[in-house]
């Protein structure tokens, strides 16, 4: 599904025009993005988690040229999903 799919289901399911809708998803995803670039998570209960992680400074080697290089310590954004998000997951896809 592409956010213009999301957009038109979510403007059916609710009687709201595809531009207001578009304008609240652009708003959603801007200001979650705004909040884990000061290093705030966002928790949106049954849904999940957008969180920031910490990964570890690490030696990174490239085979082909034989050569390793530092890939020094940085955070990344990822999502964690709610519980009860998991549980219908698993039970309706096959």
């Amino acid at each position: 599904m592409t956010k213009n799919d999301l957009i038109i289901e979510i403007s059916k399911s609710t009687s709201v025009d595809k531009a207001a809708v578009g304008k609240t998803i652009e708003a959603l995803m801007e200001s979650i993005k705004g909040s884990l670039v000061k290093n705030k998570n966002v928790y949106l209960r049954g849904f999940g988690s957008f969180i920031v992680k910490k990964r570890a400074k690490k030696t990174a080697r490239n085979i082909s040229k034989g050569t390793t290089l530092i890939v020094p310590e940085h955070f990344i954004p990822a999502f964690k999903p709610s519980k009860e998000f998991v549980a219908k997951v698993k039970s309706k896809v096959k």
